[in-house]
């Protein structure tokens, strides 16, 4: 199946704010129900146990409402690893104000605002697909040098059969942005053949491409072999 890049509504915000709200709220039962809690955990309890430490400081990188970043975060305590998460996204509209006790930061994925070693642990969830290859390496690089441990990145797996689950969904999502993007950013993820070749051209010592949860991938970027 041929990658093919599709413009998604969130993107932009091409949506009325009560719109994107919604949308918001249906990657939040995508990434609950379909591995991206699960797929982020396993990533990151991968790095503590590498690194043995059982307490570590993560950057999610296009995190949105940091429900990704805050699930995970009490997942991993009640496995005894303390985490503390700071969620940055383009749209400061994106991050929630109320909800996760997060600290919140607006900014560009390719030109980090921190300082080389900032985190444990920098990552994303879904957002690598919305890079072209060339954007894609820059991002590993930038998130390689805000790190001090590892990269982490987990998305989704391009095929038929997981384009035909993305547009079947169309028939319970909340918001018609998730209708057309859902299935758009299938369409435009990649395989683990390609991911695999692509984090090869950043500047990671090793790296680490497996197979998760319902069409996902994980991937680690490791700063150091582990």
């Amino acid at each position: 199946m041929k990658r093919v890049v599709t413009p998604e509504f969130l993107d932009e915000d091409l949506g009325s704010p009560e719109e994107i709200r919604q949308a918001l709220l249906d990657l939040d039962v995508i990434n609950r129900n379909f591995g991206g809690f699960r797929s982020m955990a396993g990533l990151l309890r991968r790095a503590s146990e590498s690194a043995t430490i059982n307490s570590l400081t993560f950057l999610d990188v296009a995190g949105g409402t940091g429900a990704v970043a805050d699930q995970v975060r009490r997942q991993l305590l009640i496995e005894g690893i303390a985490m503390r998460a700071t969620v940055l996204d383009r749209a400061s509209s994106h991050l929630c104000k109320n909800t996760f006790q997060l600290a919140k930061v607006a900014g560009d994925a390719l030109a980090l605002p921190f300082a080389n070693g900032s985190f444990d642990v920098v990552g994303c969830n879904l957002f690598c697909h919305h890079l072209d290859p060339d954007h894609m390496v820059r991002f590993f690089n930038e998130a390689l040098r805000v790190a001090r441990l590892c990269v982490v990145a987990s998305d989704l797996r391009r095929n038929l059969f997981h384009w035909i689950a993305a547009y079947a969904g169309r028939l319970i999502y909340r918001s018609r942005l998730t209708r057309n993007d859902a299935p758009a950013s299938v369409r435009r993820a990649y395989t683990i053949p390609e991911v695999r070749a692509i984090a090869r051209q950043s500047a990671a010592a090793t790296l680490e491409v497996e197979r998760h949860y319902f069409q996902r991938f994980g991937l680690i970027l490791w700063k150091l072999p582990p």
